[in-house]
């Protein structure tokens, strides 16, 4: 019976109603917090988008060409098919989420760094590390004699003979880095070739990569290959439809070349659930439709305050002029910032405390403060920022570097943490099994730890970045200015963030246009980006669990 009583020695009296109201009160307070939070985020969503204001003829084109097929699609798929469901469900994440990610990819790619920059950048880094892994792959060096080469390796590639030493060494510069070298090059093709050769070619090998796991090699090289024309003929043909080649390769290599290979992959390799795609299908084809229907019979669409001026301009004193693109753009540069700063740092410390720092009392004290820190208030972070980075080193403020390493010493204590549970979480056993083969620590670390680990850690990594994206108070404190109307150029330059601009057009512009347009739709902006991060953070998890 359900309200059966019984009474363990030990233990104390049992009581199967309490334990059932205890659940269902779970259940009560959970449904609560989620229907809040969808309520707010549709009362948010509707002044940014505001759906009403579309005619009424346009509501019923759309819900005649994509609402009732993608329901009918997706309700058949359900009930007979789960994992085709699923196939369709994941085409369709992927395209939106890669779109999202392309988007801030061609914002840096066309206004902060241009394509000769990155080729530079990306051989520079590319030459010593080819070269370390060769020394590895033929020699049996130990690790600290490969991390000595690959510090001579990197200093060469990135300064020349003798770089900076020159002044003590009493030289001229006897050998350039790898960069200058590019730099100087007179004649180079043009930018979108850069581009292809130097980050479309390594997204092809990452995809690549993923297509041999579900189809064979001859396979996979034939449908990156395929991927691979698809973007240069996206890049050539690209200004006909009023758009410049450096973005459409970007978008193509980000979006059209994953996107390609999972459907074909998922066609060839699983053909129970490749009737999953009719999904897709269903949405793009449906939007699709519905667009031209719409534009064909004259329906007046929402006049909704997030389009394409609000993502491509600057602020404005108008609230109707105003755009939040230095904003994204200043985000961007800051959590590839932080990604920089904190990844290595974090992970690297969570190895040693689990892997290699005896359990004495100097390494509990580590633990508990490394436990506190993350749940310091950010704003003390902010005063960290403004005292160690703007007063002690004397950098200027608010600047993209000062940023960037003010919110990496916010998350890293949260990098650290996740990291060591995911790194805890491998079995004890696989240690030992390493051990009794002769491996030594760090292979053991490196061949059986860190894989098994690594979902968690990446997880933990990317959700602590998307804490640090929503963060205002602490750019406060350093004192990266609220409003900036063009995008930083470098490291060195002023910073702005979404969350700053939103806090901005919420009190120093408080008009009733801009708290009740301007705000709510960079608020969804930020959302979906915070969205997309965290989707991103689900799907690398299930992958690699």
């Amino acid at each position: 019976m359900a309200t059966e009583d019984r009474t363990i020695d030990g233990f104390g009296q049992v009581s199967r109603t309490v334990g059932t109201v205890f659940r269902y009160l779970l259940l009560a307070a959970t449904l609560i917090g989620i229907v809040a939070l969808v309520i707010l985020l549709l009362f948010v969503a509707n002044d940014a988008i505001q759906p009403l204001t579309a005619d009424p003829g346009w509501h019923l084109t759309f819900f005649a060409t994509l609402v009732v097929p993608t329901l009918a699609v997706g309700g058949y798929l359900a009930s007979r098919n789960q994992s085709a469901a699923a196939v369709g469900v994941g085409t369709i994440g992927l395209a939106v989420v890669t779109t999202m990610f392309a988007g801030g990819l061609s914002l840096i790619f066309v206004d902060i760094v241009d394509s000769i920059t990155w080729a530079a950048a990306v051989l520079t880094l590319a030459v010593p590390t080819a070269a370390v892994v060769a020394i590895a792959r033929v020699s049996n060096r130990s690790p600290l004699e490969l991390l000595a080469v690959a510090v001579i390796l990197y200093y060469v590639s990135l300064f020349g003979v003798p770089g900076p030493l020159r002044s003590v060494v009493g030289t001229g510069q006897l050998l350039p880095g790898v960069g200058s070298v590019v730099a100087s090059i007179p004649v180079l093709p043009v930018d979108w070739m850069l581009l292809f050769a130097t980050f479309t070619l390594p997204v092809a090998v990452v995809v690549r990569y993923y297509a041999r796991q579900l189809v064979d090699d001859r396979t996979a090289t034939a449908i990156v290959a395929v991927g691979l024309v698809a973007v240069a003929i996206a890049a050539t043909a690209a200004p006909t439809a009023g758009i410049t080649p450096v973005p459409a390769t970007v978008l193509a290599s980000v979006v059209l070349l994953p996107t390609m290979t999972y459907v074909t992959t998922t066609a060839l390799s699983r053909p129970h659930d490749r009737v999953g795609l009719a999904l897709p299908g269903a949405v793009f084809g449906g939007s699709l439709l519905g667009a031209v229907a719409v534009r064909t019979l004259g329906y007046a669409g929402p006049q909704a305050w997030v389009d394409w001026q609000f993502l491509t301009s600057a602020h404005s004193r108008n609230a109707i002029d105003a755009g939040l693109y230095p904003a994204i753009g200043g985000s961007i540069l800051l959590m590839l910032t932080v990604a920089v700063l904190s990844f290595p740092l974090g992970v690297g410390a969570a190895i040693y405390l689990e892997e290699y720092a005896p359990d004495n009392k100097l390494t509990r004290l580590i633990d508990v403060n490394i436990s506190n820190l993350a749940g310091v208030p950010s704003v003390v972070y902010g005063l960290l920022g403004l005292g160690v980075f703007v007063r002690y080193f004397g950098q200027p403020s608010g600047t993209v570097l000062v940023g960037g390493a003010t919110l990496a010493l916010l998350i890293l204590p949260i990098v650290i943490i996740s990291s060591r549970e995911a790194i805890r979480s491998v079995p004890n056993e696989l240690r030992q099994a390493s051990y009794g083969m002769g491996a030594t620590r760090w292979q053991t670390v490196k061949n059986v730890i860190l894989p098994r680990s690594f979902s968690g850690v990446l997880t933990g990594t990317i959700l602590a970045l998307g804490r640090a994206i929503g963060e205002t108070a602490p750019l406060i404190m350093i004192g990266a200015p609220d409003v900036l109307f063009s995008l930083p150029a470098d490291l060195s330059s002023k910073v702005s963030a979404m969350p700053l601009q939103v806090f901005a057009w919420s009190s120093l512009y408080a008009t009733p246009e801009f708290y009740q347009r301007a705000v709510p739709a960079g608020v969804v902006v930020l959302v979906s980006v915070l969205l997309s991060m965290n989707s991103v953070a689900i799907v690398l998890r299930n992958k690699f669990e």
